[in-house]
């Protein structure tokens, strides 16, 4: 696969309908370097996920029958929002877990939602039975070429906003992000895989040497709970030879604190699973390296503002 050619074509094919997600050097989190993020948390519906749901969409004919998705969540707030942008039924699977501020957002679409007991594998086989039922599109959330093209159209974006950083650190839950990251930067940048310590799919298939099934819990699974890592991932980052460090939920929950704390900040565990790895030490740069964080996803849920007698809670003693 030629990915700078389909990158590049995506990049062309959605930039009516995505948000150029700003960029910022910080040095705060009690770190002694710089951190370069990208707030790509402020993407439409959310997340990333807006860049591939559009680069699928656009690349590709839509049945009568319209779109079905299976998602943690994000994937499928994405696709809704994507298909009454360009005028499609879209049929959504979520598991239970996705979160009330997920459920709702995709509910806010008009989407037809469909909520399954159980994690994202089990809304995924719902979503292939009613496909086989129907004859509609699928959009898968990681797995697919136009998916992951769409998610490397980020990393393109960032390239030309002037990222400095010899390393980026991105949260892999599937490994569509991270594949369209290994898919743009070929060699030219160090990327490295960071995953919650109870949903690592990509880890455990870089030590089997073949993606392989796992448990998935945690504070982040409802983004990063992918049970088994996507096939096009795992060969770029076993080609590629990406280190993958693993961090826990107290640590994620620490990055979200100091994100909200330091810089006023809001996302979702996953979105601060990145950050997590430096603060944590899970990930130590060498003497002078340059790094670069993704925060890739801003659901957090409860949602904080969602109820005007709500107050955000800013004490992280």
């Amino acid at each position: 696969m030629d990915w700078t050619t389909q990158i590049s074509g995506a990049r062309n094919r959605i930039a009516a309908h995505v948000v150029e997600t700003p960029t910022v050097s910080v040095q705060s989190f009690g770190l002694a370097f710089p951190v370069e993020l990208k707030l790509e948390h402020l993407q439409h519906a959310g997340s990333f996920k807006a860049r591939g749901a559009f680069n699928t969409l656009l690349s590709n004919p839509v049945p009568e029958a319209g779109l079905i998705a299976a998602s943690g969540g994000n994937h499928g707030a994405a696709v809704a929002f994507a298909a009454r942008a360009l005028g499609h039924n879209a049929k959504i699977y979520v598991p239970e877990i996705a979160g009330q501020t997920k459920i709702d957002l995709i509910r806010s679409t008009g989407a037809d939602l469909e909520v399954v007991p159980g994690a994202y594998a089990n809304a995924l086989e719902a979503a292939q039975d009613w496909e086989l039922q129907t004859g509609a599109m699928q959009i898968h959330a990681y797995d697919a070429p136009a998916t992951v093209a769409g998610q490397g159209t980020l990393f393109a974006e960032w390239e030309e906003q002037g990222l400095d950083a010899d390393t980026v650190l991105i949260a892999v839950g599937g490994g569509g992000l991270i594949g369209g990251a290994l898919g743009w930067f070929e060699n030219r940048r160090k990327v490295v895989a960071v995953e919650p310590a109870t949903s690592c799919a990509l880890k455990a298939a870089l030590m089997a040497g073949k993606p392989t099934n796992v448990d998935v819990s945690g504070i982040a699974a409802n983004a990063l709970g992918a049970r088994r890592i996507g096939d096009i991932c795992f060969d770029l980052a076993h080609n590629a030879r990406t280190p993958s460090v693993i961090v826990p939920d107290a640590a994620i929950e620490a990055a979200q604190h100091a994100l909200w704390r330091d810089h006023r900040l809001l996302v979702e565990p996953a979105g601060a699973t990145a950050l997590a790895a430096l603060m944590c030490g899970a990930y130590l740069p060498a003497r002078g390296e340059k790094v670069a964080v993704l925060l890739c996803g801003g659901n957090i849920d409860p949602e904080p503002l969602s109820d005007p007698a709500t107050q955000l809670d800013v004490s992280f003693n």
